[in-house]
């Protein structure tokens, strides 16, 4: 999978287009949003989802067109959240999928970098609660007393 300096000139000419990133985020999030492990997580977080949406459509466009849309910090709002090493093997297949829907001959652009971020999101919020994960390692599950509050647009 190309993830050298070239790989922007690749997903374009692979035809993504910020067309394609707002519908795939678009799609995605409608999968999150029924999904029984992670709608949760996220109805408890957003309630007005158009923005959500719109700093993804920035995320994902920055990620795979290098257009510096985003401007935030997304582990700290990561940091914070109930998950463990199942929710995030849920987002990637639920993003995989979605990524196949609606990029096609891209996906496999889209799936790599997803599985980038999730690894080092996975890892960061490890560090966040103090468990540095070993190679072979994976996110465990938060204790009851470890939960956080939930805020407004923490995903």
């Amino acid at each position: 999978m190309p993830s050298g300096p070239d790989y922007v000139a690749d997903a374009v000419a692979l035809g993504v287009d910020e067309v394609m990133i707002d519908r795939l985020v678009r799609h995605f999030y409608a999968a999150v949003r029924l999904d029984a492990a992670l709608g949760p997580i996220f109805a408890a977080r957003i309630a007005d989802w158009e923005p959500h949406l719109r700093r993804m459509s920035d995320f994902w466009s920055s990620v795979m067109l290098r257009t510096g849309r985003y401007h935030g910090q997304p582990m700290p709002m990561h940091a914070r959240l109930p998950v463990d090493a199942s929710h995030f093997d849920r987002w990637l297949e639920l993003f995989g999928a979605s990524a196949r829907s609606v990029c096609g001959r891209a996906a496999p652009l889209f799936i790599d970098r997803a599985n980038r971020i999730a690894q080092s999101l996975e890892l960061g919020i490890a560090g966040a609660r103090g468990h540095m994960l070993r190679t072979d390692e994976r996110l465990p599950a938060l204790h009851a007393t470890e939960e956080r509050t939930p805020h407004e647009h923490d995903t």
